[in-house]
């Protein structure tokens, strides 16, 4: 049963580890029915770690190879550059600081040679074990963001920020081109683009050695808002549909404003009900529309695609006719201007949503 297994390690400024991870990576393959492919990618380090990595990579020519960014780009970038030159048939991520122990592989393999797996998370949190203790609110800001994540993703992962993730190649061949994401945003959206592909998602326990921020550690709270930004940007367009209304709850809720405060500016400059009413509905629509691009319905945007924009304005001129409609006819019923005109944004927010969602963003599912 003879296989390939390519690791990618992105470096920056690992001159203390990079050389003991890598003898590592060597050691944990020995004897293993399978070849080990080590693309170690430094990215613009300003320390020993290039000359390190070189001197490494001769002793072991054929097994690992090295490749160098001029400028520094972040994790996610040195990975992108990884992926493209990998030939092997399992392809996993093992970062340069020594924090984890590479014959986790040995377990992480074994439900993708089963043929159960797409893809493996190692995580650092599915069991009790010796562990150093360190920060609280760096384990915290993990945990809540695995479970924002999942909220999105509908994965059930204990560890979306975990290094340790191994995949199938055609899997990682197919999403490695999608991933735009330079720095530690890579975790949330190769989770995302993972859950969008419909891959077949396992864990398995992996040991974990934190350092500390004096010992060379990088991430940080700014990577936590940026990793938080990553898991609204590329999951909300596949989210669940409850987490998808509470979005929309969001963008309904600012539209829903928008159009009463158009209204009643109308009202106070003395601009007829009727046109009010349709001018604040009009510059509504196109709020509720620019906030659907940008957050819920992204990706699926294409302005050259005749069939969205016609259903676009199908939608739109429907939702006109049916607020305009509401907004009048409670108002021949004596009902008071601003009730009237809240009750008709009320169902214009449940129509559009449902609209946008079936008819103008329809779901397409990409593997």
């Amino acid at each position: 049963m003879g296989f390939t297994l390519s690791l990618i390690v992105p470096c920056y400024n690992e001159a203390a580890t990079i050389e003991v991870c890598m003898g590592k990576l060597m050691d944990f393959s020995r004897g293993q029915p399978f070849s080990l492919e080590i693309i170690a990618v430094d990215d613009a380090s300003t320390d020993a770690s290039a000359r390190i990595l070189e001197r490494v990579a001769a002793r072991h020519e054929g097994v690992i190879k090295v490749f160098r960014h001029e400028k520094n780009r972040g994790k996610g970038a040195a990975l992108r550059t990884g992926f493209a030159h990998a030939t092997g048939d399992f392809v996993g991520i093992n970062d340069a600081d020594d924090e984890y122990n590479p014959r986790d592989y040995l377990v992480m393999l074994e439900p993708l040679l089963a043929g159960e797996a797409d893809v493996v998370y190692g995580s650092r949190y599915l069991r009790p074990d010796t562990r150093r203790v360190l920060y609280y609110w760096h384990t915290w800001m993990n945990k809540s963001l695995t479970r924002v994540s999942n909220m999105f993703t509908n994965l059930d992962i204990t560890d979306v920020e975990t290094c340790y993730k191994l995949f199938r190649r055609e899997v990682i061949g197919r999403i490695a081109p999608r991933l735009k994401e330079e720095r530690f945003g890579f975790e949330p959206e190769i989770t995302a683009l993972v859950a969008d592909a419909g891959c077949r998602v396992y864990e398995c326990a992996v040991s974990y050695n934190p350092r500390n921020y004096a010992e060379g550690k990088k991430i940080g709270w700014k990577d936590g808002v940026r990793a938080l930004y990553c898991i609204f940007h590329y999951s909300a367009h596949t989210a669940p549909l409850p987490v998808q209304i509470l979005i929309y709850l969001f963008i309904g809720g600012v539209s829903m404003l928008a159009n009463m405060i158009f209204f009643m500016l109308g009202n106070s400059f003395a601009v007829p009900v009727d046109y009010s009413i349709v001018g604040a509905f009009l510059m509504a629509a196109a709020l509720n529309y620019v906030l659907c691009v940008l957050i819920l319905f992204r990706h699926k945007v294409r302005w050259k695609t005749t069939g969205e924009l016609f259903w676009y304005g199908v939608t739109t001129g429907l939702m006109g006719l049916i607020d305009f409609g509401v907004t009048r006819a409670l108002l021949a019923l004596g009902g008071p201007l601003i009730l009237s005109k809240f009750t008709a944004s009320v169902v214009g927010f449940v129509g559009n949503f449902l609209l946008r969602k079936w008819l103008v963003f329809p779901e397409r599912k990409r593997g």
